[in-house]
């Protein structure tokens, strides 16, 4: 059944409840508390996260493209010199091969003639303005368009995709688990309040019987047959009965409002279950041998600790990784304005680059090795849980199956008491009719039958659920 028919079949089923319709069999109060449970709405949640967060590692495979841009305002223009700059010139000589400066001269030596600071004095200039060296950066825009492409980052990009992928089936192995836990709940609730109302109609025929004795001592009490202490016997066990009917009557309301509380119901809710009149005389046999190869397999919880050893060994090699070099392609459009590509000019421009970046770790003081002896610790660790957590689940499959022949075996014999003591019951009353027994004998006759009724009630609900229970640890438990 796929998810959206899973819960529309709910969603009719809630609604039917309120509007009356509201016999509700066990797989209906399985299905209601799978849709309403509220942990399981979270681990949901947590299988969706665990899938957006293996898309993103998976994105990591791919060129990443990225934008960056910026404005910024500058008080001042940049200037390169402080003033106008006016330079000597030279003048090709002929006779030297060679360009000399164009100094003032002294006509009477013809010797270049020094000024008071003792620097020569040059007889023409080239001028170069202040202003023609004045740049305008007032306002200055700029941007880049990169692309990189990972090439080698020491295994920790494939290390990481496997990672989120164990997560997300960690995340959805941990969500069936839960809704086995849901679900073992819910019989437990359900059972519970069939074996209830099993024992409410046994103690409203509890009553009728003491009642009925009742009846008959005070005719014999007004015959003088019996005494004032046995009809004073009587309606104490009477009283005490009617005391117990109550009791039931009130575990039964409580025990409603708890399972309609699983089921997402109202608490005040009025439901019925579909086994709750039905007699639970009878039990089908229950397999009680398992291969605990296939039991590894089925069960949820260790197959999430199974992939988190594997989650613990990409770990490792992400911390391998660390100790490994690191090479990308990188692309790049640059872009400002002001720009200087072409001359001084206030408009956009830019260009296209290409490289490569390598980093490759040299010495750290041992602090990426100690960190992959760490990641190799904690797998290390994984394992000896996963190891540990086999060994404890054997022994749980080993007593649930202890205890489920043990309820099976408890049935049959309180099965065959039930049968004695309704057998002794209407021998001891037919006798009482007859005057051969006394009204204490009667009454432990009734006590021996009610105590019957009730072991065998109990025995057939613990067969429900030491079924549903081992159903549970073998990883056999069924879920819509």
């Amino acid at each position: 059944m796929s998810a959206t028919h899973f819960f529309a079949a709910s969603a009719l089923l809630t609604v039917s409840l309120m509007s009356g319709a509201n016999t509700l069999s066990l797989d209906s109060c399985r299905s209601l508390a799978l849709e309403h449970n509220k942990q399981l709405h979270i681990s949901r949640q947590n299988i969706s996260k665990s899938r957006y967060e293996s898309r993103v590692a998976l994105a990591a495979y791919f060129p990443a493209l990225d934008f960056n841009g910026g404005y910024a305002y500058n008080e001042k223009n940049l200037s390169l010199f402080d003033s106008d700059q006016m330079l000597p010139t030279k003048t090709f000589n002929a006779q030297t091969g060679s360009y000399e400066y164009n100094l003032v001269t002294n006509p009477a030596t013809d010797q270049p003639v020094k000024s008071p600071d003792g620097k020569y004095i040059p007889q023409t200039v080239a001028l170069i303005p202040k202003e023609a060296m004045t740049f305008d950066i007032h306002n200055v825009f700029f941007g880049s368009v990169t692309l990189t492409q990972p090439v080698f980052m020491g295994g920790k990009i494939i290390a990481m995709n496997r990672i989120t992928r164990y997560a997300e089936n960690i995340a959805s192995q941990l969500h069936q688990a839960q809704a086995e836990d849901v679900i073992y709940a819910v019989d437990a609730n359900y059972w519970q309040v069939v074996s209830l109302k099993a024992k409410l109609r046994l103690a409203h025929s509890y009553v009728n019987l003491l009642d009925t004795l009742y009846n008959n001592v005070n005719i014999m009490y007004d015959q003088g047959v019996a005494s004032h202490s046995e009809l004073l016997s009587v309606g104490v066990r009477l009283n005490e009965a009617q005391v117990d009917l109550t009791k039931v009557e009130n575990a039964v309301t409580l025990s409603r409002m708890a399972l309609a509380q699983l089921c997402g119901l109202p608490i005040d809710c009025a439901m019925s279950l579909a086994d709750e009149d039905k007699p639970q005389s009878t039990v089908l046999p229950i397999a009680t041998t398992y291969d605990l190869n296939t039991v590894y397999d089925s069960r949820h919880d260790l197959q999430a600790l199974l992939l988190a050893t594997k989650v613990s060994e990409q770990k490792s090699r992400i911390a391998r990784a660390s100790m490994l070099p690191n090479l990308a392609v990188i692309g790049a459009y640059n872009f400002s304005n002001p720009n200087m590509f072409n001359g001084y000019k206030t408009k956009f421009d830019g260009a296209f680059s290409v490289g490569a970046t390598l980093s490759i770790p040299i010495w750290h003081w041992g602090g990426n090795y100690y960190k992959y002896r760490m990641a190799k610790a904690d797998e290390t660790i994984s394992r000896i849980t996963l190891a540990d957590a086999r060994d404890k689940v054997a022994l749980q499959v080993s007593q649930a199956t202890f205890k489920t022949r043990e309820a099976m075996k408890t049935f049959h014999a309180t099965t065959a008491n039930l049968e004695s003591a309704t057998e002794n019951l209407r021998i001891a009353n037919a006798s009482f009719k007859e005057g051969m027994i006394s009204v204490d004998n009667v009454m432990a006759a009734q006590t021996a039958w009610l105590k019957a009724c009730c072991e065998n009630i109990d025995a057939a609900i613990d067969v429900r659920l030491c079924e549903v229970y081992l159903s549970k640890v073998t990883g056999q438990l069924n879920i819509k």
